[in-house]
């Protein structure tokens, strides 16, 4: 049968519903097309940024390392240190730097090991400047003016891997060991120093002995490898650890040939003590002129006048006291010189007497400025030929300015530090010197907020407050911060102030730097003794420091 068609009819009679309607689409947002970068055609490009990159054959990195190399093939039989009896030439200098570097290789160091020294300005601290970074480690210098608990910090923040030391102060490194909480292999030097303590796991000669003296040291791979770790008082009492690098070591001993008016060949005496600022810097400079190194275990005017005469000694350094010393000597300490000696001073500038004195005795003064941060001098008092003319006052008058920029350094100014704004060259508006440059300090060694305040506004700040005369040459005025310079170490006030608190006599001190004709400054203490104490005298209270602070930091009074 048929289907029947009902379905088909009901299907019409159906109303057909319209679709939904769909929702409106958003638009959608296609990503933006990145612009494209087209490549300047190579016509486009200077010259001067093509084919032209660095590579060993047009760039290596900066080290006074060098110097030592150069000066030993250039110039291998010329005497490179005399001491005592014993002269060494550049050969053999260079010989043993090699054999010490090796020797501390075959004793563990590395390169950032930190390998540190107490001793006085003899061969083997000459020898470490360059023996410890030819290894990659970093040399440390330590004033043996400190007291044990000093050292024995120093020690411990500087990690120090090894540590020579010279019988001389052989009791004291051992009472800093024993405080310090690092271990590090001792070598002990026994240089005919009558007196004293052999310390150490074995003797320096035969330390290096065991080295090669062929060694085949490596320059660093980058010049801001660190070199030297320093340590500076600061404001605090706290040591800050000054870290140098191959770059402005290079340079600062560059700029100290400049400014000291060094010719080839030069003699070079040894007044400023080598763990000052790496004995600012000229440990480095008398290489790059095949120059002789005369040391001097004890600085007194007898030994300075007879090594002067019996040497030709043409260059030397030194604090005020050093001056002192100098024009101080007696009749029988003094020794005719066979040549002017051109004499470099920092601190206090030399009064008039005192300068017209050293001039009689055979010294043409230079006066210079810096600071550790700043790897020691690098300011000068360039001296004009027609100031030669002025009086004696008027020339101790100019000379008393700290100067004008080494070389070496890039930035050189007088400013507000709040504003940082250079002040007025007036000669009488005070602001804070600043310095920027290549002979800037790395940073203070763990020591972040330091370096960071240290570096405010791109500058280094010295701390030290002084005018800037129409010239250009600056002039220091004061000290911003509390800190007594005497015979060219600083004192922290606060330090010696916390030292005196301690004493159960002591409810108040304040402590003060006095002008002194032979120091400088001299520290002098002001104290309130408690009602119980009243029997306390002067004397009980400066031994008392004497037990905790180094013996230039006593107060005199």
């Amino acid at each position: 049968a048929a289907p029947a068609k009902t379905a088909p009819k009901a299907a019409a009679k159906t109303k057909k519903r319209p679709a939904p309607k769909a929702a409106p689409r958003k638009p959608v947002q296609k990503p933006a097309k990145r612009a494209a970068v087209k490549k300047a055609p190579a016509a486009m490009v200077s010259p001067y940024l093509r084919d032209l990159d660095k590579n060993p054959a047009n760039h290596t990195a900066l080290t006074p390392l060098h110097f030592l190399e150069r000066s030993a093939r250039t110039f291998p039989n010329a005497i490179a240190v005399r001491h005592g009896a014993k002269a060494f030439s550049y050969t053999e200098f260079y010989a043993r730097t090699r054999c010490l570097a090796s020797a501390l290789v075959m004793q563990g160091i590395k390169k950032y090991d930190t390998v540190a020294l107490l001793a006085p300005n003899i061969p083997p601290m000459l020898e470490a400047h360059y023996g410890v970074p030819m290894t990659g480690g970093v040399i440390n210098t330590i004033n043996y003016r400190l007291s044990a608990a000093e050292i024995a910090f120093i020690l411990d923040h500087g990690e120090a891997k090894v540590l020579i030391v010279d019988r001389e102060f052989g009791e004291l490194a051992k009472a800093a060991l024993l405080l310090c909480k690092a271990k590090p292999y001792v070598v002990g030097i026994d240089d005919g120093y009558d007196g004293g303590m052999l310390i150490g796991s074995i003797e320096y000669e035969d330390f290096i002995a065991k080295g090669d003296p062929n060694f085949a040291w490596a320059p660093p791979t980058d010049e801001w490898d660190p070199i030297a770790l320093n340590y500076t008082s600061g404001t605090t009492g706290n040591p800050k650890g000054v870290v140098y690098h191959h770059r402005g070591a290079y340079l600062l001993a560059m700029g100290n040939v400049i400014s000291a008016s060094i010719g080839r060949h030069p003699v070079y005496l040894w007044s400023v003590p080598m763990f000052h600022c790496n004995g600012w810097c000229f440990t480095w400079s008398i290489s790059i002129v095949t120059g002789t190194h005369v040391c001097l275990r004890r600085v007194t005017a007898g030994n300075m006048y007879e090594a002067a005469a019996r040497h030709g000694v043409t260059h030397m350094c030194g604090a005020p006291i050093v001056m002192s010393m100098l024009v101080g000597a007696t009749d029988a300490e003094r020794k005719p010189l066979k040549t002017k000696i051109e004499f470099m001073t920092a601190a206090a500038p030399p009064p008039a007497a005192t300068l017209a004195r050293m001039e009689a005795a055979g010294f043409q003064v230079h006066h210079v400025y810096g600071l550790t941060e700043t790897y020691g001098p690098a300011v000068v008092n360039a001296w004009h030929d027609e100031w030669n003319v002025k009086d004696l006052d008027e020339r101790a008058r100019i000379k008393a300015r700290q100067g004008v920029r080494y070389v070496a350094l890039e930035g050189l100014r007088v400013m507000d530090p709040d504003t940082m704004k250079p002040v007025p060259e007036d000669g009488v508006t005070m602001g804070e010197v600043m310095f920027r440059g290549n002979v800037v300090m790395k940073g203070y060694l763990k020591n972040p907020s330091a370096t960071q305040a240290a570096f405010k506004g791109g500058w280094f700040h010295s701390g030290d407050l002084g005018v800037c005369h129409p010239d250009g040459y600056i002039q220091l005025k004061d000290r911003s911060k509390d800190i007594i310079i005497s015979g060219g170490e600083n004192i922290s006030s606060i330090e010696v102030e916390d030292v005196l608190m301690k004493h159960p006599a002591v409810s108040l001190a304040a402590v003060v730097g006095m002008p002194d004709e032979k120091w400088g400054e001299t520290p002098v203490a002001f104290i309130e003794v408690k009602p119980d104490f009243a029997g306390i005298t002067a004397a009980d209270i400066i031994a008392f420091c004497k037990q905790h602070i180094g013996g230039y930091k006593v107060p005199r009074q």
